[in-house]
């Protein structure tokens, strides 16, 4: 190879497409080129620290700007706002019904624009889209959630959720309500169709859950751990990734984590996969984790950063 082609032959070795022949061009001429090595270096460090970027806060401020810059330009181009037709209301309502039938035992605000007063629990019981709890565990099969907004916690640790389905919603609960534990989840694995959706479901998740705060219920973590192993965004399964490493790890959390750490393309999550896996053997020795990040420690073709972040876990574990 010559020393023009590293850029994108870096970038295809971090996003772990290079095939073998070309990683061992890569590799050899690093060897013999100084200038090259010190690049190398750089593009890791730069890859690094990208993919452990926060995003920037959404404040109430900016995005009430935003939607009024949306309208005035819809408003200014004579755009119609999108009505659906009359044989969509009745499929529409009824999957209404079903997500709204998982939130039993949590307060739902009467219809109205954001946010919209929570009721009680009478006007709850009267809604015609809310049945009864026996048919909660269809949810899953329920329609998308669109337009979703969050409310910090209140006085008494209720957070707030709205949303539009037919007409704008809002659902209050504590994060330790199992409807409200199941509404978050839904949002993660099923109802977000964009990347900036689920990556705010899932901060939502971050900050209610773990364990200083109300422990994640078998939903969270199905949601969380399907993410963190599906997801096409690196962004996204490295914020899955983030929460989960804050909850308890339990058996299901460890595969998902030891699947992240053999298989995941971005060096990002699988520093965190080392970071979480190696703090829950320190507590509790797993085999599978050690020779997992015994692996990655010698591993020739990994990052470099991962090689170094696994060969100090397994150090401070005195392995």
């Amino acid at each position: 190879m010559e020393c023009r082609e590293l850029n994108a032959l870096a970038v295809e070795q971090l996003l772990d497409e290079l095939d073998d022949a070309t990683r061992r061009d890569l590799a050899g001429h690093l060897e013999t080129c100084p200038a090259c090595r010190a690049e190398m270096a750089s593009i890791e460090r730069t890859w690094q620290v990208l993919g452990e970027d926060p995003d920037a806060p959404v404040t109430p401020e900016f995005r009430d700007r935003t939607l009024a810059l949306l309208e005035d330009e819809m408003l200014r181009r004579r755009i119609r706002a999108f009505r659906p037709k009359a044989r969509w209301t009745r499929p529409l309502a009824y999957a209404a019904g079903l997500a709204l039938a998982a939130l039993a035992g949590v307060l739902v605000a009467r219809n109205g624009p954001w946010p919209a007063a929570p009721v009680s629990a009478a006007s709850r019981v009267t809604s015609p889209l809310a049945p009864s709890a026996s048919s909660a565990p269809a949810v899953e099969n329920g329609g998308r959630l669109t337009n979703v907004a969050y409310t910090p916690p209140d006085a008494q640790g209720r957070i707030g959720v709205s949303f539009d389905m037919e007409s704008r919603r809002t659902v209050v609960g504590r994060p330790d309500d199992p409807a409200m534990a199941k509404l978050l989840a839904y949002l993660v694995s099923r109802s977000s169709q964009t990347s900036g959706e689920k990556s705010q479901a899932i901060e939502q998740v971050s900050s209610h859950y773990g364990t200083r705060v109300a422990p994640a219920s078998p939903d969270i973590v199905r949601a969380l751990t399907a993410t963190l192993k599906k997801d096409p965004n690196p962004g996204v399964r490295k914020k899955a990734a983030d929460a989960l490493a804050g909850f308890t790890v339990t058996p299901e959390i460890r595969g998902a984590f030891l699947d992240a750490l053999n298989g995941d393309k971005n060096p990002a999550v699988r520093l965190v996969a080392i970071e979480a896996l190696s703090a829950a053997a320190r507590e509790t020795p797993d085999p599978r984790t050690i020779e997992s990040l015994r692996q990655k420690a010698f591993d020739p073709a990994e990052n470099g950063f991962v090689r170094t972040k696994a060969a100090s876990a397994l150090k401070a574990m005195e392995f």
